[in-house]
């Protein structure tokens, strides 16, 4: 069981280090409204991790591997959401355009509930993360352990590595962001996140 454990969190730190579309909105969240709000969209990242993990343990992961119609449902919808949310950022990229580089661009008011909902929306309107759960997780319960348990133990586990990944990136987005947050770098910001999200968005409607 130790060894298990052990190569699971390494596994799972592995994955956490490849940058998705989470990562890309996590960041811009930091950086354009500090760190408290990037944290909020980290927990709902994490909770998008931990459903999907639960749903692993049960077994209604499985649906989207089994259902062709489930997996393109969830497809769409979630490169719908990437779309908006990366068509949003090039629109206030084009708007603070409009303002002298002197001025401070206000900044739109994010909530901590809006900024930890885009977190989850985020996560879950993703179905590779579903159908990396249930082909993922099951690899690394030993052989004769109770399955359920174990598999329940491992989403939460997955769930806080992934949030010890991006507290730091917070942190140093955060620790910059006053550099960042300037009306001409801002607007760069937005532009590359932006284009990062629609292009993903994109990428996830159109693939098999």
């Amino acid at each position: 069981m130790t060894t298990s454990l052990l190569a699971f969190v390494g596994a799972a730190f592995l994955i956490a280090m490849v940058p998705g579309p989470s990562t890309v909105v996590i960041l811009r969240r930091a950086v354009t409204d500090g760190r408290r709000t990037g944290m909020a969209t980290v927990l709902g990242n994490e909770c998008g991790v931990l459903l999907w993990g639960l749903a692993a343990a049960f077994g209604l992961s499985a649906l989207l591997l089994a259902s062709n119609l489930a997996y393109d449902g969830i497809r769409i919808v979630g490169a719908a959401v990437l779309v908006w949310m990366g068509g949003r950022a090039l629109w206030q990229a084009r708007r603070g355009g409009e303002l002298p580089d002197e001025e401070p661009e206000p900044a739109p008011a994010v909530s901590l509930g809006r900024a930890c909902r885009q977190g989850l929306v985020t996560n879950f309107a993703n179905p590779k993360a579903g159908v990396f759960a249930v082909s993922f997780l099951p690899q690394f319960v030993p052989h004769g352990a109770p399955v359920l348990p174990t598999l329940l133990a491992f989403s939460v586990i997955w769930a806080v590595v992934d949030l010890i990944w991006y507290f730091p990136l917070v942190w140093l987005a955060g620790r910059v962001g006053g550099v960042l947050r300037r009306p001409s770098v801002r607007r760069r910001m937005e532009q590359v996140s932006g284009a990062v999200l629609v292009g993903l968005g994109v990428r996830l409607a159109v693939e098999a």
